[in-house]
């Protein structure tokens, strides 16, 4: 059974990857900035891994053979830090990275992870398996969490519709490629839920689910920008949300693919469930 280093493990995706990966009976590493203050899944080993500081990397990756990498939303430049990881991944002997990407990074060369896959694709002595996950369900959550609780969705994605998908499935499907990598090597994996839903079909659902009214505001980008900026949000991390969320009233994200319940095997968890699941984070 591989032994896998697992960054962002403290996150959505990365504590599902760590559960996941454990059940399947691997040894867990889990790469966090503080080691002391990590609360992860039973049986995860946490060791002290920083993006910003690489004398971290090797003695995190040292006798580990596969890692799941992902870019956390505060990091922009992607050479000095996840690419640089990569480097030190291929150095130490790291066999297989699952890294976890947006759709469409293959060709928006304006997100930090189109770069990423770039380094990834060079030949090397490792595979490599990409995960392409549309917005994550989490987003309500997270994101816009603290604006539901105020009462609306403000978000500058006009009419258009997402195929959310649950962290928990992502967790699940790289589990799979990270236990036996082999099916999956040289794979990029175009990741959504079973259907499409327009913002304000989100705010009827979690009005219903909250018992509460939530609506949705559709918002300018630059409207979106000086939101998310007053909230204390880094000029890097805005950029990106808002190029995301703008490319949302194209159709960025409404795409509808089988690719995630043909890997697990089950259907994608839907919004109805999230919602429900998740609904005192709301209230």
């Amino acid at each position: 059974m591989p032994q896998v280093l697992v960054t962002g493990a403290t996150g959505n995706v990365g504590r599902a990857v760590c559960r996941e990966l454990l059940s399947h009976g691997c040894p867990v590493r889990a790469g966090v900035t503080d080691v002391t203050a990590a609360h992860l899944p039973d049986g995860a080993q946490a060791v002290r891994l920083d993006f910003t500081d690489a004398t971290t990397f090797s003695p995190a990756l040292q006798g580990y053979r596969a890692l799941f990498l992902l870019r956390p939303p505060a990091i922009a430049r992607v050479g000095p830090t996840l690419n640089r990881l990569i480097d030190t991944a291929s150095a130490v002997g790291v066999e297989h990275i699952t890294f976890l990407s947006v759709a469409g990074a293959d060709t928006n060369r304006i997100v930090p992870h189109h770069r990423v896959e770039q380094r990834l694709q060079r030949p090397g002595p490792f595979t490599w398996t990409i995960l392409r996950p549309g917005f994550f369900a989490q987003n309500i959550t997270g994101a816009y969490r603290d604006d539901i609780r105020k009462g609306g969705i403000i978000v500058p994605a006009g009419d258009g519709r997402v195929a959310f998908v649950d962290a928990r499935d992502l967790g699940a499907v790289a589990a799979l490629t990270l236990v036996d990598p082999s099916p999956h090597a040289g794979r990029g994996y175009h990741l959504t839920g079973s259907r499409a839903w327009g913002f304000g079909e989100v705010a009827a659902l979690l009005s219903e689910v909250l018992g509460r009214k939530v609506s949705y505001e559709p918002a300018s980008a630059a409207g979106y920008m000086r939101h998310l900026h007053r909230s204390g949000m880094p000029a890097a991390q805005i950029a990106v949300q808002t190029v995301l969320h703008v490319g949302l009233r194209r159709g960025d994200a409404e795409t509808i693919t089988d690719t995630l319940p043909a890997l697990i095997g089950r259907e994608a968890i839907g919004l109805e469930r999230f919602a429900t699941d998740y609904a005192d984070i709301l209230r």
